[in-house]
């Protein structure tokens, strides 16, 4: 903590600007700076449990796929999780990161207390009750309002997940998606363009109860190492990729492989602790957009998304990702004020993405779309402000954090209303 201070106060006393790194998983140029770039690797682990309460605090650096283990010992779990866990908990809810489910927010909705260091040096404890105007704006605060050092989560006791993931008809799960995502705890599919199948993966929670291992049901198992090994390792991460590279050099064959795709994944069911269940491993390299639209506008925006690539004659080989949330109220939360769905694209990184991400960006607009702030978007402060009812309130609490801006740099300087300081 003293060395983060020191550093604070000298970029403050030298006029430089200084930024926080976590585990640089961000699409965005969020984390960089011309300046001083903190890494928060050594800022690891957890720092103290609360039994009565299920609060736990962790140092900011942690990585999400530490913190199962962490928990273990006193039998808690976080509420919800993404589909990947690498990044670090403080870059996690400084984005928005969030996973599926329309009874749970994203990330930042779990944290109960932040401790921070502001622009002039001083270490801030905030919640609910203390300052709580900062601590609102800081769960999901962009790095722009100081370096996160611990952070407070909302933990509940350790539970389980039931999994299905099956393919289905696209029109079908687009007819009834809303009521959908409603019924259950937690539900995503993916969809391959080109195809008329989605992907769908349903989870339901449980208590974290042991084993019974008299049944015979292989959907009440975790997966057989070899069964996982086969589905989440081989085929999705060194298949995958190969037939990523071969679609780049020959990109009128991604319909055909996307069609045999479609047909050789996604067709189990298991069950797990939720964090092996949430998370799967990803080591296909590529670029991602996400846009959260209103829930209401999901099926439409989707739709609207596929006869775009139809009409364009785009060749995407990536799946798009659907998924939801509980609305929130945190002011720069991509779900604030209202229940959200997600749209996710993707395209591999040795593939041209510039034409068919602006295209889906202009779709996801029409639809009061905001995007992931660590995910591709082309968006300034003028675009932006009208889709966050709290966003110069954002912008003030900015002012009092950091007058001097030292917590900036050029993404930050691009989506953000200027400091009156740095004009």
């Amino acid at each position: 903590m003293a060395e983060i201070v020191a550093l604070v106060q000298q970029a403050a006393a030298t006029g430089q600007r200084i930024k926080a790194v976590g585990a640089g998983h961000s699409f965005t140029d969020i984390a960089l700076t011309e300046g001083i770039q903190l890494s928060l690797d050594a800022l690891t682990g957890l720092q103290s449990v609360n039994r009565a309460t299920g609060e736990a605090t962790f140092a900011a650096g942690t990585r999400l796929y530490d913190i199962p283990a962490l928990l273990a010992p006193y039998g808690l779990a976080m509420t919800n999780l993404g589909d990947i866990n690498v990044q670090s908990l403080a870059g996690a809810i400084s984005t928005g990161t969030h996973g599926t489910g329309l009874r749970f927010g994203g990330i930042a909705t779990q944290v109960t207390a932040l401790t921070l260091v502001d622009g002039a040096g001083t270490v801030e404890h905030v919640s609910a009750t203390e300052n709580p105007e900062l601590f609102s704006a800081a769960r999901v605060g962009l790095g722009a309002l100081g370096i996160i050092t611990s952070i407070t989560l909302a933990c509940v006791p350790a539970f389980r997940l039931h999994a299905v993931e099956r393919p289905e008809g696209l029109n079908s799960v687009l007819d009834g998606l809303t009521q959908r995502m409603a019924s259950v705890d937690h539900f995503e599919f993916y969809w391959f363009p080109h195809t008329e199948v989605a992907l769908t993966k349903t989870n339901t929670r449980s208590e974290a109860s042991p084993w019974e291992h008299k049944r015979v049901d292989a959907g009440s198992r975790p997966l057989h190492p070899a069964r996982r090994f086969l589905d989440d390792t081989l085929m999705s991460n060194t298949v995958f990729s190969a037939l990523c590279s071969v679609t780049a050099r020959i990109p009128q064959s991604i319909p055909r492989v996307n069609s045999i795709a479609s047909k050789l994944t996604g067709n189990r069911a298991f069950a797990d602790a939720s964090h092996r269940v949430f998370a799967t491993e990803r080591r296909v390299r590529f670029r991602e957009m996400e846009y959260a639209v209103p829930l209401e506008s999901l099926p439409r925006a989707l739709a609207d998304l596929k006869a775009m690539i139809e009409r364009k004659g785009y060749n995407i080989s990536f799946p798009v990702e659907v998924r939801c949330a509980a609305a929130d109220d945190i002011e720069l939360s991509t779900a604030s004020g209202r229940l959200t769905g997600y749209i996710a694209i993707h395209q591999f990184r040795a593939t041209e993405h510039t034409d068919y991400f602006h295209s889906a960006e202009q779709i996801f607009l029409r639809f009061g779309g905001r995007p992931h702030w660590g995910k591709w978007h082309y968006l300034d402060a003028e675009s932006l402000q009208p889709l966050y009812p709290e966003f110069e309130k954002f912008c003030i609490l900015r002012q009092v954090a950091d007058p001097q801006g030292i917590f900036g740099n050029a993404y930050l300087d691009r989506v953000l209303l200027p400091l009156p300081s740095v004009r």
